[in-house]
């Protein structure tokens, strides 16, 4: 277009500039969105001590964990909301593991970002059925959010090792780990930097809101049905082999915080702990029903290790293909 104005004089000009201005916004604006406004800190995160971060995090509010023989990392929603990946060189106690997020379905899981031991290097792509696509820039390839497999190898294809990763409360998280610290976005010293930011937590926390709170999704892209339950529910979900079961937190509730169930083949407990406000899914290799459990899974069957697949408190879709694929090949517990 440009080389048929200037060179061969066509076109006129007040059609030419304003066509060149929009192509420029429509191919700007996604890089500038996606490479200044996210700035994800996938190798680049600060975490701070529990006392630090109490300035911006209240004792209520949720934070999604991972953790490592006793170490642990707390990743508030306020703060992982922009950012979508946190991690640093330092690991998780020497473990290369990063927190990836989707705002849109309110979901974290913790990834080793390596598939068939090959180093992965994430950045925010797309948003499709209420999930986060990102992209593998050592390959060009998308990668599924939720199962960490690249699209082109589907689900049977390798994938990323997802970690376990569970969702507390932030004073829960100061109970179980007074010695853990916690991921902050903190505000930029440059005040041009800062402006851009509010302005794009402005624009970005107010769509969060609306797809948290109202039933009609923000985008509406999906392309499977699934009405078990209301839009919006948050879920725990478990998938295992080939079979997926979701829980509601009521659910866990009315069965007074335990419930012994098999999940594609392997004995699993879902228990709910009220001092740390937390739900947990583990593994029962005892082959007995377990009766009693805490926070750190230590059983009446012994100690039990927590399921590297849980999906904590994911909102759900009746539309949504990544709460579909969880209960419509499995079971919805509510």
């Amino acid at each position: 277009m440009a080389l048929a104005y200037f060179a061969l004089d066509g076109g006129t000009a007040w059609l030419f500039w304003p066509a060149l201005l929009l192509v420029g916004v429509l191919y700007g604006f996604p890089w500038i969105y996606v490479h200044l406004g996210l700035r994800n800190q996938m190798s680049t995160a600060k975490y701070y001590s529990i006392d630090e971060a109490k300035e911006l995090v209240s004792p209520s509010s949720s934070v999604v964990v991972i953790e490592k023989d006793g170490v642990a990392r707390a990743h508030p929603d306020s703060q992982i909301l922009r950012p979508h990946l946190a991690g640093n060189k330092e690991g998780l106690n020497g473990e290369n593991v990063v927190m990836t997020y989707c705002a849109m379905a309110n979901l974290g899981i913790g990834y080793t970002p390596e598939i068939e031991g090959k180093k992965v290097d994430l950045e925010v792509l797309a948003q499709h059925g209420n999930n986060l696509i990102l992209r593998d820039n050592t390959t060009g390839e998308p990668i599924q959010h939720i199962y960490g497999y690249r699209e082109k190898d589907g689900k049977a294809g390798p994938a990323m090792k997802p970690w376990p990763t569970f969702r507390m409360t932030f004073r829960g998280f100061q109970k179980a780990y007074p010695d853990g610290t916690v991921f902050l976005n903190k505000p930029s010293a440059n005040p041009l930097v800062r402006l851009f930011d509010m302005a794009m937590d402005t624009a970005f926390t107010s769509g969060i809101v609306r797809q948290h709170n109202e039933a009609k999704p923000l985008m509406n892209n999906m392309t499977h049905y699934d009405d078990r339950l209301p839009n919006k529910t948050y879920v725990w979900g478990v998938n295992i082999g080939e079979d997926a079961v979701c829980y509601t937190d009521d659910f866990i509730g009315e069965n007074n915080g335990l419930i012994n169930a098999t999940i594609g083949g392997r004995d699993i407990v879902v228990s709910y702990d009220p001092k740390y406000e937390s739900v947990g899914v583990w593994y029962n290799e005892s082959g007995l029903p377990v009766t009693q459990i805490d926070f750190f899974g230590k059983s009446d069957q012994g100690q039990l290790k927590r399921v590297e697949t849980l999906k904590s408190g994911m909102s759900g879709m009746s539309g949504s293909s990544s709460s579909n694929t969880l209960t419509s090949t499995g079971s919805v517990a509510r």
